[in-house]
Parts: C-alpha cells; structure tokens; sequence
C-alpha cells in the first residue's frame, strides 16, 4: 500500500525545494516530482543577487516577500551548511549600484524598509570604468551561489527524507468532484493529499495541461530567458557586487565574476546567442578593465518564469480545494524564495502569514 504525503509538490526548483523543506519542518510530510535534475532550470542559471534590481521601482508586493525573506535568509543559510556540509555561500558583500536618477526614491525605500545605504563612496571606482551618478552603497545586501543553494537544498531534502523524484513527468491527474485525487506520471500513478505547481516558467502550461477546463484561470507565467557569462578573475579582483544600468557584475568567494543579463522573449528557447556574448562581454571589460586578462569560462540562458508585473501567484485555487499555485517570481525567486515557501505553508496549514497574502491571489493576477 503506498502512503500518500500530506503535500505533492510538481517541480524541484528554487522556490519548490523552500517549500518542501518549510513543510518538512511544520510536520509534513513531502513528494517533490521534478521533469529533469533538480534545480536545473532558472533556479541554477540565475545571478544570486538578494535584491531585486531597484527594488523601490518594483511593486509593493516585491517589497514585502524580499524584506521578508532578507530577515530569513542568514538562519536558512547557517542551518543548510551546519545539516549538509553544503555551503550555499550566502556572502553579503554589498552591492554599488553606480546611477541613481531616483535616488530620494531609493533612500527612502532603504528608510522604510532599515535597508543601511551609505551615499559617499570614495574609494569604490577606483577599478571601474564608470561615470557614477548619484551613486548608493547597500553594504549589507548579499549573494548566494546559486548551483550551491540548489546543492545544499537537496542534501538536506535528502537527509530529512523527503520524497525527490527526479526525471518525473507528470502527464495528468484524477479527480473527484472539486478533489484532485491522484498524480499520473510517465512511470507511476501517485495518490494526492495536496497539490502545490511550482513548476517555474512551465506553471502556465503546465497548469493548462492537467485542468483543460480551467484554462482561462490558468496563471499567466511565460518563459524570459536571460543570458549570463562567467570570468575566471581572481579574489581581490572586484570586491562587491556592483549593478549598472540594467546589468550586473558578481563576484564569486573564488573570484570568479559573473555578468549579467539579457531579457528576451523566445519562448522556451534556451540557446545562448553570440550578440548576447558580446554585448554582456562589453558591458563586463569596459566596466571592469580587469577583466579584459580574466578568460571567459562560460556562457548560458535560463527561463525566468514571468508574470505581468514580476509578482508571483501564491494562492489556493479557488475551484479545487487541494490545489495550490507557487510559482512566477520572475527574476526574483531567489531573493523572495523563502518568505514565498512561508507564505505558501502559513495558508495551506492556516497559520498566521507573516506576509499579507491578497496581492498574490490568483483572481488578482489572472487578468
């Protein structure tokens, strides 16, 4: 006979794994199904900052997972490396952002959200080739290692035993009434207690799939690739992440620097362009001339799961009372990832929410 988990979560990113682990420790019991290797998708390909890029030219409704989740993220990170031995190299560096045309607006976000800020930056540009306008210094933003955050989730989904299915697709489900009752895969049928889709940038389609229906609720996620790249510098090469115009320099613990991103709309196209290499190779060597000695290791694309204002669908489907959506944090899903996997706990177990959770209802999104 096989027992059915309290939760079936479909897909093994970022946002997926917080979930599973914030259940695992509110008592559940988890399934995780994944279509291809854990953590592979958006949640890998990723940058790491923790912070939207201009977070006081986002919706409110950003603010509030992102706040939140800075206030978890320093006990996530000491705990994921203290029970795997898996370091998700949370390092907060701090991040520059060199041009600030609305910077009353960013400091008073700062301000309102005891975000510290510093404006007098003297020693900062020694190493950039920048043209610095009203610059801001937010020592205490961080980063994490996105392959090394995905890593450590899954040892530690590991230990606890949760269920990881991995090369898992789901192609149905069952129903009963207004109760989905079982899960139909490519290799097994699994019973439901509760179903969550945080399948990333497949959530819509995905969703259209299984409840064909239900298409015109179906949450509006589409896939936005961005393109990154990856030089081998060395340690003291950039001290601190540093964001200007819409693209980005990070520096790894080792050295190593990542640039980034495009935005593009290629449907789940995945492939890496050479106008992308080199307009991201440009931004990086003029940035930092450093770079120009440092190779180019790599060069990817990721899907972002997109929403019409980068706000994520977190929410019990109103029509079948066992469906839950967690899914569509755009660019974000690190940064909101941990207060995203609260919230989506704290209204499926009725607990209070640390965060209110009206703008992320499904009948507010879809339209």
């Amino acid at each position: 006979m096989t027992n059915t988990p309290d939760i079936t979560i479909i897909g093994g990113g970022v946002i997926g794994l917080l979930t599973a682990r914030e259940f695992y420790n509110a008592g559940a019991t988890v399934t995780v199904i994944e279509k291809n290797d854990l953590g592979q998708e958006s949640s890998w390909a990723g940058g790491g900052i923790l912070l939207p890029i201009y977070p006081w030219r986002q919706a409110d409704a950003i603010t509030k997972l992102t706040v939140q989740s800075l206030r978890l993220y320093p006990t996530l990170a000491a705990e994921l490396l203290a029970d795997t031995q898996k370091d998700p190299e949370w390092t907060p560096c701090g991040l520059l952002i060199t041009q600030n045309p609305d910077l009353e607006q960013a400091i008073q976000w700062c301000q309102t959200n005891q975000v510290p800020f510093e404006t007098t930056l003297p020693d900062f540009f020694n190493s950039l080739n920048s043209a610095p306008h009203q610059p801001l210094w937010l020592p205490t933003i961080a980063q994490a290692r996105n392959p090394r955050l995905v890593k450590s989730l899954i040892q530690d989904l590991v230990n606890k035993g949760v269920t990881l299915k991995e090369h898992c697709t789901v192609t149905g489900v069952t129903r009963s009434q207004d109760r989905i009752t079982h899960v139909i895969t490519d290799t097994e049928t699994l019973p439901v207690n509760h179903l969550i889709l945080s399948a990333g940038a497949w959530t819509g389609s995905l969703f259209k799939e299984l409840f064909p229906e239900l298409s015109a609720q179906a949450p509006q996620v589409s896939p936005v690739k961005g393109q990154m790249l990856l030089f081998d510098a060395t340690p003291e090469t950039l001290p601190s992440m540093v964001l200007e115009g819409d693209q980005y320099l990070i520096p790894r613990r080792d050295g190593k620097i990542l640039a980034g991103s495009t935005v593009e709309h290629d449907g789940f196209n995945k492939n890496t362009t050479q106008a992308a290499k080199e307009r991201l190779t440009d931004f990086a060597v003029n940035l930092l001339p450093a770079l120009k000695k440092a190779p180019l290791l790599h060069h990817w694309a990721g899907l972002r799961p997109g929403t019409q204002h980068g706000v994520p669908y977190i929410d019990q489907h109103s029509d079948i009372s066992n469906l839950s959506i967690n899914a569509g944090h755009f660019r974000n899903g690190l940064i909101m990832g941990p207060a995203s996997a609260q919230l989506m706990v704290d209204l499926i177990l009725k607990r209070p929410t640390a965060v209110s959770p009206e703008p992320y209802q499904l009948q507010n999104l879809s339209h």
